[in-house]
Parts: C-alpha cells; structure tokens; sequence
C-alpha cells in the first residue's frame, strides 16, 4: 500500500517516533513528497528485504490503418528489476550527567535532531549517488538510473549560467533546453533537484523570465517553484572529513582544454508508477531508540534508524538535465 511518512506517523504509537518523523519531513521536502510502497516483508524461512517489480522500457503505440489491412505489430516493453532495502541511521552516546545537567539545551534532544539531519543528508547524496553494484550497503540512486536514458538530456555541450552576464546571454537558450527536457517527461515532475548554486541560476533564470513562482510545503513555509514545479536544493552531505554537495559540482575534458564548474538538474514525478520509496509492510520507515535514564549505565546511546530504497519503474518518471554550468 503506498505511504506517505506523513501517513505513516498517523500510525505510531511511540510520540516520539512521531516527532522523530516529523523532523525528517521539516527538514526535506523530498521526502516529505515521496510515496513509499511499504510491502516488503522479510522474515525466516529464506526471506529477504528484496522488493521486485517491472520497469517500462518502450511504451505502446497507435496507428490508423485502411480498410483490408492490418495494424503493424509493435509491443510495449519492459524488464524486471530488484531493489534490495537498505538499512541506515546513526548513534550517539552521551554520559547521563551530561544529560541530567543540560541545562537550556536538551542534550539528548539535541543529539536526537543532528543524527536525524545526518540521516537526512546521507538519503539525499545516495537519492542521486547511490550505486549498489559498486556499494552493496547501498541503494541504486537516480545518476545510476538515469544515464543511458531517454531522459538524460545535453549530455555534449555545456550551457553557461555562470556569471550575471553569461544568464543574462543564456537565460532564454536555457529555458528552451529545459522546456525541451521537461517535454520528454510523462506528465509534470513533481520536483527539480539540484545543488544550491544551480538552484539559485534557475530562479535567477525564472525570475527573469517571470516563470518563478511561490507556494507552502506541509508546514507553512514557502517554497519557490519554477512554472510550479519546485525547485529543491538537496544541500550537503558530510561524509566523516569534508561536506561535499548532493548533487556534485564537476569537470570534464583533458586539463589543457576541461570545462569545470558543471552540475546536473535532476528532475522526478512521485507515484507509485513513477520513482518512489520501498520500505518495509507495516509503515516501519524510520524508527528511533532511546534510553531509560532511570536504569544503570552511565553512558547512555540513542539511534535512528531508517530503513528503505528507491526505484524508478518508468524511465519517462525522472531524468537528469547534464552539463550546467554554475561556476
């Protein structure tokens, strides 16, 4: 059955599994958006968390025919795929008199809400970067998806938005390329996703062109679209050294003649046809655990849990927009 991690809160007995839920819904639009099909049931007996389903290659086509002939045979196609459910989260310890002491700061509150940002973080770099062939703990992401794709779009020659002056040059070349990824879609994406500084070009873009628009998420607060499709930043992810973008910024050729400063637009339509989440039956996505303060140990933990994949079942549900140069 899909769900929402809206609807999966409803729920919950735990308040604060729920406030846990809460937190990663505030903190990400994107997965406050996907649906997840929660109908994976692993157990004994040889049972795995392996979700199988049929992905669309070709669609079907139509035609006329005359009178005494026949139509030309053409059969939509499609494959079968697996997407095997990945657990992730995190834990903290801390000393129970640092807790029973903290004053005007929660300790463990605060713990508590930088480990569900960090779980955030990591689902949004693998979103885009997952891959399972080259990780096995980790989902396949929408770069592995897509490349190949009827959907990945100027794959060749770059497109400058670097500098006031190259958007105010490219801005309407800029728009008829996207317009033209966009067309390749079946039906409106529900989101684009980027990095923060092609996402900051695509409102200057649409600002100038007067397409930027405004809306609420779940919570109030405002969301800025372009021709109504929101535009997302998927932040950064910290990877224990360096924060590095969700969405990278790169370079291409040889050293004497690279074009650097490049990122991609990825672009997806959430339903249970198009690209959404597996989880396992029962709405059991994100779960935390915390300790008993009044049984012994001095040093206590506290976890949050997350377990789930993503899949695209239709290859016209999502794309990738290559080659945008940012700076």
């Amino acid at each position: 059955m899909p769900i929402t991690l809206a609807e999966a809160k409803v729920g919950m007995a735990d308040k604060v599994d729920q406030l846990v839920v809460d937190e990663f819904r505030r903190n990400s639009l994107l997965l406050d958006t996907l649906t997840f099909d929660d109908c994976v049931s692993p157990g004994t007996g040889g049972s795995t968390m392996t979700y199988g389903y049929t992905r669309l290659k070709t669609p079907a086509t139509a035609a006329f025919r005359a009178l005494n002939s026949e139509y030309t045979a053409q059969e939509a196609k499609r494959e079968k795929a697996t997407a095997d459910l990945k657990i992730f989260g995190g834990s903290a310890q801390l000393d129970r008199v640092l807790q029973n002491t903290s004053g005007a700061v929660n300790e463990m509150d605060f713990q508590l809400k930088q480990k569900v940002l960090g779980a955030r973080n990591l689902f949004h770099y693998k979103v885009i970067n997952g891959d399972a062939t080259t990780h096995t703990d980790e989902f396949d992401g929408l770069d592995v998806m897509l490349t190949g794709s009827s959907t990945e779009f100027n794959t060749t020659t770059a497109i400058d938005l670097s500098t006031s002056a190259q958007l105010d040059s490219n801005y309407q070349t800029f728009l008829d390329m996207l317009d033209e990824f966009l067309s390749a879609f079946d039906g409106k994406p529900g989101m684009l996703m980027g990095n923060s500084k092609l996402i900051t070009k695509i409102k200057a873009v649409a600002r100038r062109a007067g397409y930027l628009t405004r809306s609420e998420d779940a919570f109030g607060r405002p969301v800025t679209g372009y021709d109504g499709i929101p535009l997302v930043d998927l932040g950064q992810y910290y990877n224990g050294t360096t924060s590095v973008d969700c969405v990278d910024i790169y370079q291409t050729g040889e050293a004497s003649s690279a074009v650097t400063g490049l990122t991609d637009l990825y672009a997806a339509s959430f339903a249970l046809d198009g690209f959404h989440g597996v989880s396992p039956a029962g709405g059991k996505i994100i779960k935390s655990y915390l300790p008993d303060l009044s049984q012994p140990g001095a040093v206590k933990k506290i976890e949050v849990e997350m377990v789930a994949a993503v899949v695209l079942k239709n290859s016209r549900k999502a794309g990738v927009f290559r080659k945008i140069k940012v700076q």
